[in-house]
């Protein structure tokens, strides 16, 4: 079941283009990853999905038509800019907030202590939020999002300011909320978390969607691209022109084929500079390494 919807959309602020025909579905049940360089229109596309700017251009149907006061009583934002009340004791400030979403005193007030013992911070329930760390004040912003159990959560950004610990129980909160069958679209720079977090992702750059597609899916179609070699000798960086070379801290070697090279070349390459090989196999490249190759790529057509 489809929950987001967006077509073509267009976006302008005055002469400059934020937003350009960007498609995307996001279903019942899985989570999608919102990547993109800083600028490249991903806040600006959600901000359009939740109705704040106006559409220049194309569709967007969010839980099966256009956004409303009903609906958006199912879904939960978390924006990058964060706003709870300074001077609000964290455990008011969640059920004010969540009594703004429909549910009564004492179902928020359960669910917010609920989640705050989760979050590790049920003992910071009568400290103000002006007074919270960074991080505590991110999961405080993250619990206010979730509270109401939306059937679509939009989270920009949700792993700012969290420690590899605390980013481990936001993650657990996110995934338990897709197995309920909610929909989830996050926005994040770190894709060591978007790889192990997300079902698919839409890459965006320049305000149009330059990759989509399931996690592993995408993976494997750059599989292709790198070869992992392992062996004796010394790696020239550029390779005779047919790869760049990474060496990697297991003394293995990374090498990521230009376009139109074929194994055979590496190989004749490799043998060429005297390198005895030991093994060699298509590597699975990280979404680091992707993104990069993407937006480059991308940027280059561009010019």
């Amino acid at each position: 079941m489809s929950i987001v919807t967006v077509a073509h959309i267009r976006k302008l602020f005055g002469q400059k283009v934020a937003v350009s025909d960007v498609s995307f579905e996001v279903q019942a049940g899985e989570v999608f990853g919102l990547l993109g360089p800083n600028g490249a229109g991903k806040t600006t596309t959600i901000r359009l999905i939740l109705n704040i700017f106006p559409l220049d251009g194309g569709r967007i149907e969010v839980l099966g038509g256009p956004l409303n006061k009903s609906t958006a009583d199912r879904v939960g934002y978390m924006p990058e800019e964060r706003g709870l009340y300074p001077d609000m004791r964290v455990l008011d400030c969640l059920v004010f907030l969540g009594r703004l979403k429909g549910l009564d005193k004492a179902t928020a007030k359960q669910r917010a202590l609920g989640y705050l013992e989760r979050l590790e911070i049920g003992d910071q329930q009568r400290t103000k939020i002006g007074q919270l760390s960074r991080g505590m004040t991110q999961k405080v912003q993250v619990i206010a999002a979730i509270l109401h159990q939306p059937d679509l959560l939009i989270i920009d950004e949700p792993f700012a300011n969290l420690d590899p610990i605390n980013a481990a129980l936001v993650r657990e909160v996110i995934l338990e909320l897709r197995d309920k069958g909610k929909a989830v679209i996050m926005t994040s720079h770190q894709m060591g978390l978007v790889e192990a977090l997300c079902d698919r992702i839409g890459l965006i750059n320049k305000g149009k969607v330059v990759l989509e597609g399931k996690v592993s899916e995408v993976r494997r179609q750059f599989a292709s691209h790198v070869l992992r070699v392992s062996g004796q000798g010394h790696l020239e960086m550029g390779l005779g022109g047919v790869a760049h070379v990474q060496h990697l801290p297991s003394g293995e070697w990374d090498l990521f084929l230009t376009v139109e090279t074929s194994t055979q070349a590496v190989l004749a390459q490799l043998i060429q500079q005297g390198f005895i090989l030991d093994r060699f196999e298509v590597a699975l490249p990280s979404l680091d390494e992707i993104f990069v190759r993407v937006v480059k790529e991308s940027n280059s057509a561009v010019a």
